[in-house]
């Protein structure tokens, strides 16, 4: 029986390696099948058709990783109600996004929107997946799914250049990993390390030039749908209680970018569902900066909100205000700036 440590790292190892093998495959697949992404509006940033499903590479290696781990090791019961609870609601959304994907046009934001209420409502009522910091059951509730169809769409919406949702993803993954392992919530541990490697094994092809290909929706919804519920899953406030604002750190790319475009597109009369070219990462290359150094950026600032949420389970509370405070007025400067960067409509 292998110790811990090593059961992790073989979890790592194997979605990653199992994501190298079969995101070329349903490459192979999209383009035999023609599910591909045209860049048939002006919203999109991409110049020729790509072909899709490296979603279910993503999903499929990581269900890999986890079956294989679930075989080989005891785990207590609650451990494996959770786990299972979040397999299936990131299925039901990888599932809805796989249909977004190949029909024609996609689905509309209305039915994209139930379905997730649907997902997110059964990891929180059948599975007992909730914030439970908040006493109140019913205000517990609704503020857990409300906040897991948030970030779903979170990482939908900020998938809009390569290696990006992908990238902040694999960093996020390794930050709810990090953080977790000392509370030895074994779900969360296994289910974020096997999907760190499971999207790790996804980027080089997405970042490819002859071999790209795209998570689609089925992977971003299915990737987001993971995070939220790996969120609530972890005990942030040992210390003080601005930890809790950790998983808010963690994933603070992807909750800006929501709010960013939210608040433009509403201010420009458009509902903040539809698509725009008014995404941080196109404003800054409208800056004159590059894709390869956007990225970069993105990357550095994902693992530095990474470090503040650790920050915020170990700091004092007094040093945890400081921290909060200065990134909050840090934040608030960045979107006054970009905010002024003139994008198409």
């Amino acid at each position: 029986m292998m110790n811990e440590s090593s059961l992790y790292l073989f979890a790592f190892f194997l979605a990653l390696l199992s994501s190298v093998f079969l995101v070329p495959i349903f490459r192979f697949f999209a383009i035999k099948l023609k599910v591909l992404d045209n860049p048939s509006s002006n919203i999109k940033t991409h110049k020729i058709s790509t072909p899709y499903l490296g979603g279910l590479g993503i999903s499929l290696a990581w269900l890999i990783s986890l079956f294989l781990i679930r075989i080989t090791t005891s785990f207590p019961n609650l451990t494996l109600r959770n786990l299972r609870g979040i397999i299936y609601g990131s299925l039901i959304l990888c599932l809805l996004g796989l249909i977004d994907d190949i029909k024609l046009k996609g689905l509309g934001f209305k039915s994209k929107l139930l379905f997730q209420f649907l997902a997110a409502s059964i990891v929180v009522f059948c599975f007992g997946i909730r914030i439970n910091f908040i006493s109140i059951y019913w205000l517990s509730c609704l503020v857990s799914i409300i906040w897991i169809v948030g970030i779903t769409n979170a990482f939908n919406i900020i998938d809009i250049m390569d290696g990006l949702s992908s990238g902040i993803a694999v960093i996020a993954a390794f930050a709810f990993f990090f953080i977790s392992m000392p509370s030895k919530m074994l779900y969360v541990n296994f289910c974020s390390i096997a999907l760190a490697g499971a999207v790790l094994g996804f980027l080089p092809f997405n970042l490819s030039k002859s071999k790209k290909i795209f998570m689609g929706d089925a992977g971003s919804l299915f990737i987001g749908f993971v995070m939220a519920s790996l969120a609530m899953g972890v005990s942030y406030s040992s210390i003080n209680n601005f930890g809790i604002f950790a998983p808010l750190f963690i994933l603070a790319i992807p909750i800006y970018e929501t709010i960013l475009v939210s608040v433009c597109r509403i201010r420009n009369g458009k509902l903040p569902f539809l698509g725009s070219k008014d995404h941080y990462a196109l404003r800054l290359e409208k800056m004159g900066f590059s894709r390869k150094r956007i990225l970069i950026i993105s990357y550095t600032a994902s693992i530095f909100f990474s470090i503040c949420a650790y920050l915020f389970t170990s700091l004092p509370s007094s040093c945890s205000l400081i921290l909060f405070v200065s990134v909050s007025v840090g934040l608030w400067v960045l979107s006054i700036t970009l905010a002024s960067v003139k994008v198409d409509k």
